[in-house]
């Protein structure tokens, strides 16, 4: 899906840069995965898209995906920096704290996908639906 080599060392790459790329590819996984279920109305798939993606939902994944020790040393490193970034602002709907995990997620999703580590993104996400879909009791199917 690339159209060029990137010119600068993505591992050094700034975390919110990293949390952009990666809100869009959770955004896509999302999408695809509504639609492989079969829903197709456009209300319906904004309405159960937005559990999926809401800062809350990726905070409570990514400290649960921490607690369970899913993440590898250097995911690890990502997570932080992610963490630790300072966006600058804050959506009115959500909280610092959650907002900062949010970012989290979101870099690690975008680090997988640019370092082009799609099986590592693949199990990332698919553990993130299985947690959400326990937390809600089947709702995130």
């Amino acid at each position: 899906m690339k159209l060029i080599e990137p010119n600068i060392d993505l591992k050094q790459l700034n975390p919110l840069a990293l949390a952009y790329m990666g809100d869009a590819v959770l955004e896509m996984y999302i999408r695809y995965h509504l639609i492989a279920q079969g829903k197709v109305r456009p209300h319906q798939l904004h309405k159960e898209a937005t559990s999926f993606v809401s800062a809350k939902a990726q905070a409570a994944v990514v400290h649960q995906m921490i607690d369970d020790n899913f993440f590898s040393e250097a995911e690890l490193a990502v997570v932080r920096r992610g963490r630790n970034a300072r966006s600058g602002s804050v959506p009115k709907n959500t909280d610092v704290q959650t907002y900062r995990y949010a970012t989290a997620f979101e870099a690690i999703l975008g680090y997988l996908y640019l370092q082009e580590e799609t099986s590592r993104l693949d199990e990332v996400v698919a553990k993130m639906l299985e947690l959400l879909q326990e937390k809600e009791g089947g709702a995130a199917k």
